[in-house]
């Protein structure tokens, strides 16, 4: 396994590559999440490719950019076990070198869930994306349901702009009592994450209401009077939406139960699907 630590000397191995390439963007501090995309990966491509960037672009002023989990070292040493190809780990100065006036709007997509508290979130997440696509060119790129907004805006882009590659969508990876994986995790006290399983919890309630005929409102406000009554957290929203058009309807075939809520140091995200079928049946699709 190598790693490059710029664009330039990426570019430079990408170019000595043969066959299908798969990648993996992250932030790092990988879990067993990253594990499982980075598995597939393997298993389906010649090469696979894990970029580690803490994107600056995708945090607002008050968020938690400085402090956000690094451990480069632990990082690698997973990604080779599992038998990653190249590492691309780039500065933020070698990723932001150019000054440009252009940038990318995430659209009206982006104005719901995470977007709605986040302004300004998706538009960095699209940038970086972008830029990273074109500096990988990957055949397939694989990205965890666990954010399903951002799943939904990257499909999105993706389509619209005409990028020759696959998204492949992976199942959030959970711990035994539910809990979604996630780098935030070890923000959370003992207590916290104690209660931090209640909203997977919440969503498999709301999950089942809508299934035997509750409406969108009544099905938002079971999942959040169960997160309210069972956790000291804050709830930012809790939202049942078309998937993945982000429509707030009762109508369609598949939709997204979602959530954020905040803990005194952690902000969690988590999220169902449910895919309505023709005799009006509904299953978790997750």
């Amino acid at each position: 396994m190598i790693v490059c630590n710029s664009k330039s000397s990426f570019r430079k191995w990408r170019a000595s590559q043969i066959g299908p390439v798969g990648f993996v963007p992250t932030m790092g501090f990988l879990h067993e999440g990253h594990a499982e995309l980075l598995k597939r990966s393997i298993a389906a491509n010649s090469v696979t490719v894990l970029s580690i960037f803490v994107n600056p672009t995708q945090f607002g002023p008050n968020e938690d950019l400085d402090r956000y989990p690094r451990d480069f070292e632990r990082d690698q040493k997973l990604a080779e076990e599992l038998g990653v190809d190249c590492i691309f780990y780039p500065t933020t100065d070698d990723m932001y070198d150019a000054q440009t006036t252009i940038s990318l709007s995430a659209g009206e997509m982006a104005n719901r869930l995470c977007g709605a508290s986040r302004p300004g979130h998706f538009d960095g997440v699209l940038q970086v994306v972008t830029k990273l696509f074109n500096i990988v060119q990957p055949s397939t790129a694989y990205f965890g349901q666990k954010d399903a907004q951002q799943l939904a805006l990257i499909d999105s882009l993706v389509s619209a702009f005409d990028f020759p590659l696959t998204i492949e969508r992976v199942a959030t990876i959970r711990e035994s009592d539910g809990l979604a994986k996630s780098s935030r995790n070890v923000y959370l006290t003992t207590d916290e994450r104690s209660q931090a399983s209640e909203l997977y919890k919440a969503l498999q309630l709301g999950k089942t209401a809508f299934e035997e005929g509750d409406s969108r409102e009544q099905t938002i406000a079971l999942v959040k009077q169960h997160i309210s009554s069972k956790t000291t957290g804050l709830i930012d929203y809790v939202d049942l939406l078309t998937y993945p058009n982000l429509e707030p309807l009762d109508t369609g075939s598949q939709f997204v139960l979602a959530c954020a809520v905040y803990f005194s140091k952690a902000r969690l995200i988590d999220n169902l699907l449910i895919e309505r079928v023709k005799n009006n049946a509904t299953y978790d699709v997750e």
